[in-house]
């Protein structure tokens, strides 16, 4: 299973994670009426765009966190009755029953580093016809932060799957999916002085190389990497995905 994630502090934070949603639900075609899945759904925030958008429809909400779906729930709560919420891992046949007419997804898919797994159990679950719309960490995403991490520590951070196009393409359509359009979207963030920069490293990308330090190392650890960065700028690549279950 995927680590766990302090969804308290990642729900605080100013996540440029805001924008990648909107722009993913607005790659969506929706009647209203359908079953979506929202692969990955963290704390919620963008489970709850998508309930907006399905008023008479319902959403699987599935992550690999116990901590974010705890978050979620708290805040759907007094719409739950229109929300599924299931704790599993997206490479293995997902444990909900029926079909879902689409899948959903923002800022999930690089952390799971098996993507033909990843694919093929999403198309399981997927009717024929339905779409898969998301985006995550592509080729090159985050490359001066892992940089940083490297002169720090000697070694490069891990645990990600930063694909590019023609291995997803591939990897798609070995999972049954036609119509597929893959493309990198650079996209930079940038953070605020006063320690912004610093807590977003810590909770959103440096949190798996923080759980194996000693709590006295972590803080002076994102404090360096983050000085090694010319300004304080995430250098994000968006893989943005739009595919049909054949």
């Amino acid at each position: 299973m995927p680590r766990e994630w302090d969804a308290t502090t990642y729900d605080s934070l100013p996540l440029p994670h805001l924008g990648w949603g909107r722009r993913t639900l607005g790659r969506l075609p929706l009647r209203g009426d359908e079953r979506v899945l929202d692969a990955g759904c963290g704390t919620g925030r963008d489970t709850e765009g998508l309930l907006e958008l399905l008023p008479h429809g319902r959403v699987v909400a599935v992550d690999g966190s116990e901590r974010m779906l705890e978050q979620l729930r708290r805040r759907l709560d007094g719409r739950l009755d229109r929300v599924e919420v299931v704790h599993a891992d997206l490479t293995r046949p997902l444990p909900f029953e029926g079909e879902v007419d689409a899948v959903f997804s923002v800022a999930a898919f690089h952390w799971v580093e098996d993507h033909a797994a990843l694919f093929s159990a999403l198309a399981a679950r997927l009717r024929p016809g339905g779409r898969l719309v998301s985006d995550c960490g592509g080729r090159g995403n985050i490359a001066s932060v892992n940089a940083a991490v490297a002169d720090v520590s000697g070694a490069s951070a891990g645990g990600w799957e930063f694909a590019g196009v023609q291995d997803t393409e591939a990897r798609l359509e070995a999972a049954g999916f036609t119509d597929i359009e893959v493309r990198l979207r650079p996209d930079p963030a940038r953070f605020a002085p006063g320690g912004q920069l610093e807590a977003f490293l810590a909770t959103v990308i440096l949190g798996a190389q923080l759980d194996a330090m000693a709590p006295h190392d972590r803080e002076p650890f994102v404090e360096a990497v983050a000085a090694r960065l010319a300004e304080p700028v995430v250098d994000y690549v968006r893989l943005e995905i739009s595919a049909v279950r054949a």
